[in-house]
């Protein structure tokens, strides 16, 4: 491909650069709406949009509609981690940080280093990792609203105990809206039950993992499935007098590792294929803390293991 488009995504706008095969940049500022998509595709209109990669960071969800847009579309689109962006501009010794800046930057950084294309997740993956979105973001007002409960005022207190009922009932209705679209589609219902055959996963982590890996196969490692989540381990050792212990890159999706900490614990505890896992490394001297990222990320080698295998947990794999 001989063009390469550089998108910087903000909540309201995107700053789009052109790269042109000469090396010039050609800028533009549009709207972040569908009304915006129409405007840049009309200001691509006369590239060929088979030379045409678009490359863009995955900032919180505004890039989404524009990502999807686009591809659908037939441009090619790719969707990268920030933290590789950050890291290249770096090299670059980039010293301005601007949203023009960064759309050149980004253009640049596909022209050089020719990132995958990015596939949309279907419909029903798209429409179930929203309402996971929307219910997460209840359950944090929620709790917002207890904390403050036990130390408000008490001429207050009872608008915040209506608010908190209201926001159980509001999560209770998006919790069945969940389990009916799980249930409407059979790829995603079958997936469901293979993942509530892991012990350890409930039905409020198992829609958050059907969210991101489920549908159609989208990694073909379980290690890229923990590293999208930000599970991988990361060394810091230099010569002979630097050994850093292991930690989680946490290069990834800060939800999913949220999202798995809770069943992590559970697993360790509750289960006999956690306990059995927690004594084995606990066995090697792994510290407390160390063994429940061990455990999250195991739980997506598990998951990916069901999911790609077509076939239900075996404890007996797992020393259970």
């Amino acid at each position: 491909m001989t063009l390469t488009l550089g998108i910087d995504v903000a909540k309201a706008k995107l700053d789009v650069a052109l790269r042109l095969p000469t090396g010039q940049i050609r800028s533009t500022i549009i709207a972040n709406t569908d009304a915006g998509f129409v405007e840049l595709q009309a200001w691509l209109a006369p590239h060929d949009r088979t030379a045409l990669h678009v490359c863009l960071e995955a900032t919180g969800v505004y890039w989404e509609a524009v990502a999807e847009t686009l591809a659908e579309a037939g441009f090619t689109v790719s969707v990268v981690n920030p933290a590789r962006i950050k890291a290249y501009g770096a090299a670059r010794q980039v010293r301005t940080k601007t949203d023009a800046v960064d759309a050149r930057l980004i253009a640049d950084f596909c022209a050089s280093q020719h990132p995958p294309a990015w596939t949309p997740p279907p419909p029903a993956q798209r429409e179930l990792r929203a309402w996971v979105a929307r219910r997460e973001a209840l359950v944090v007002m929620r709790t917002q609203e207890q904390n403050r409960l036990p130390v408000a005022h008490p001429s207050v207190r009872p608008g915040i105990e209506a608010l908190i009922a209201h926001l159980d009932r509001v999560i209770a209705e998006v919790e069945a809206a969940i389990r009916q679209r799980i249930d409407d589609d059979p790829t995603i219902k079958h997936q469901h039950d293979l993942l509530d055959s892991i012990p350890g996963l409930g039905e409020k982590t198992i829609p958050v993992l059907l969210s991101f890996y489920g549908g159609p196969e989208r990694f073909d490692h379980a290690r890229q499935a923990a590293a999208f989540a930000g599970l991988d381990p990361r060394q810091h050792q230099s010569g002979s007098s630097v050994h850093g212990k292991p930690r989680l890159s946490k290069v990834g999706h800060a939800g999913l590792r949220k999202a798995l900490y809770m069943p992590a614990m559970v697993t360790l505890h509750k289960t006999a294929w956690g306990r059995a896992f927690r004594d084995r490394l606990a066995a090697a001297g792994k510290a407390p803390m160390v063994i429940i990222g061990a455990m999250m990320r195991k739980l997506v080698h598990v998951a990916f293991g069901v999911l790609k295998s077509g076939q239900p947990f075996k404890p007996a794999l797992h020393g259970a």
